[in-house]
């Protein structure tokens, strides 16, 4: 299983939605990625400097680290930021406030073997809060819901309750990247009710292996996702829809289909990667082979060739700006507003089809425009 319980706060929503996955998913190494390496990191430089800033003792993680950057210094400032708002303001109505940093959480009075971490923890008066810091810049991480954050503030909870009198769990997401601040409020009550009829129940299920398998975006992130077969059924559904060709579709056809696609096309690139692995590892596929993929000519000594273009008489390099991303990289996200945020402009983006969950405003169309004339 590796460093994760089987049972993680990270997985929960997949295995409280499809509580099968957790036993299936125990079959699979767990990989690592450069994206998990970040985050990791950058929880380090957060803890650091928010205990530094508190007047903790805290060793500083930055000769260590192989993804640091300026703007992750900037993100983990902007943490510390906002956790001493937080801190500043329940200062106002409680004079020491306890205060935890990376805390070690159990839960498994709830999910068997169940533990965590908790980044920041504040016990005010009457309130707990609990802060997750996200690096990450893939996912908006919500916090209505969210089960992970429930989890966190359950383990907290379960710290302190009975020493402390705490009416209230205010659990928080900080997502600097996204630049995402979202917080749900849970009496105590509520949170103790979720953990009995909703969690408790599917933390059994999914510790025994048992309960339905269930589709969802939670897919996305999960090891057997390839090779699921409730997942295969799932997308295949769309390839028994009787297409036609698609003016002859009905609108809410269409809506239908929509709603699908990206499950679908995801479902597909995962069986392919998943196929091309298990062919490298001496799997036959009917109808299928390997082959040499296509390929790009490159230099093989960048030196020698600059020596030689230079040589007869000629400029080998190319002198372009950087990038805007590799320049904000370079410079940090402050340091690149104050110096160029007045010779950079963001253009009309092109129309796309979004679900209307998409935070983004509905744009006019060539109808709606007509009927406001």
């Amino acid at each position: 299983m590796g460093s994760h319980a089987l049972l993680s706060a990270s997985s929960s929503k997949r295995w409280i939605e499809c509580p099968p996955s957790a036993r299936m998913c125990e079959e699979y190494e767990d990989k690592g990625s450069n994206y998990a390496a970040e985050g990791t990191e950058a929880h380090a430089l957060c803890e650091y400097l928010l205990k530094t800033t508190l007047g903790m003792q805290a060793h500083d993680p930055r000769p260590a680290l192989c993804h640091y950057t300026e703007e992750m210094h900037e993100c983990a400032e902007s943490y510390v930021a906002y956790a001493l708002e937080i801190i500043t303001g329940i200062r106002q109505t409680c004079a020491d406030p306890q205060i935890l940093i990376e805390q070690k959480l159990d839960f498994s009075e709830f999910v068997p073997g169940g533990y965590g971490t908790g980044d920041l923890i504040i016990v005010g008066d009457g309130t707990l809060y609990v802060c997750d810091y996200k690096h990450g810049t893939g996912v908006l991480v919500e916090a209505e819901g969210n089960p992970q954050l429930r989890l966190y503030g359950l383990g907290s909870l379960l710290l302190f309750d009975g020493i402390y009198d705490i009416q209230t769990v205010s659990m928080t997401i900080f997502q600097p990247r996204r630049a995402n601040v979202a917080t749900e409020v849970l009496s105590k009550d509520d949170l103790y009710r979720w953990a009995n009829e909703t969690l408790k129940p599917a933390a059994d299920r999914a510790f025994k292996g048992e309960g339905e398998l269930k589709c969802g975006g939670w897919c996305r992130f999960c090891k057997a996702k390839a090779e699921c077969r409730k997942r295969a059924e799932h997308n295949m559904e769309l390839a028994r829809h009787d297409f036609r060709l698609p003016p002859y579709l009905e609108d809410d056809e269409i809506a239908a289909i929509l709603d699908k696609l990206d499950d679908l096309l995801a479902w597909a690139g995962d069986i392919k990667e998943y196929a091309l692995q298990a062919a490298l590892s001496g799997t036959h596929f009917d109808g299928w082979k390997l082959v040499e993929g296509r390929a790009n000519r490159r230099y093989t000594d960048e030196q020698a060739i600059a020596d030689a273009v230079t040589a007869a008489g000629l400029d080998p390099f190319e002198h372009k700006l950087l990038g805007l991303t590799a320049m904000e990289k370079l410079l940090g996200k402050k340091r690149f507003s104050e110096m160029l945020g007045a010779y950079v402009e963001r253009p009309q983006g092109k129309p796309t089809l979004a679900p209307e969950t998409d935070n983004r405003p509905e744009i006019n169309n060539a109808k709606t425009d007509f009927a406001d004339e």
